[in-house]
């Protein structure tokens, strides 16, 4: 697969975030992504008992990539990348497994992890296409802030009181 040059703030951007937005084919919103920049290109695990779901990425052809600014936090930019499966025992495999095998901090055990993802997830390698959308200065003004995925997971009880404390003006 023949990369196109990547854009200096494109490199920059990619290298400080952890974390990207997907818009995935077939789904109504973007998905929060943790990913790997190494050579010009991100990857990303899915699949597999307890990875991040990212359903449609194993089969897509293209992705939408949005990136958020460091400093502020909103969009910083969107890429197009294409998209294609890193296949486990090759070059590629040996080389950036090891590398998201460090990134994924909450791993419950690291035993006999990539011998996991070999049997049962995929690492995608997004490659820059040249397209960007979206960059500084370009944004739409129409432009929502994306929703979270909907979730059963709900709070225990009322949140905490704080005993003691000085209450402010705001907190009343």
């Amino acid at each position: 697969m023949n990369a196109a040059p990547i854009d200096p703030l494109l490199d920059e951007a990619m290298k400080k975030s952890a974390v990207v937005w997907l818009t995935l084919p077939g789904l109504p919103q973007p998905r929060a992504a943790w990913h790997l920049w190494h050579d010009g290109a991100a990857y990303v695990l899915t699949g597999g008992d307890g990875e991040q779901p990212l359903p449609g990425l194993p089969e897509a052809g293209r992705v939408l990539v949005t990136v958020r600014s460091k400093d502020k936090g909103g969009r910083l930019l969107s890429w197009t990348a294409a998209c294609a499966p890193v296949e486990p025992g090759g070059e590629p495999w040996d080389t950036v497994a090891p590398l998201l095998a460090k990134e994924r901090l909450n791993e419950p055990t690291h035993e006999g992890q990539l011998d996991r993802w070999a049997e049962h997830s995929y690492i995608i390698r997004l490659v820059p296409t040249g397209e960007m959308p979206e960059a500084p200065g370009g944004h739409d003004s129409a432009y929502a802030a994306v929703r979270p995925v909907p979730t059963p997971a709900t709070t225990a009880g009322p949140p905490p009181r704080l005993r003691g404390a000085k209450r402010r003006r705001a907190d009343s």
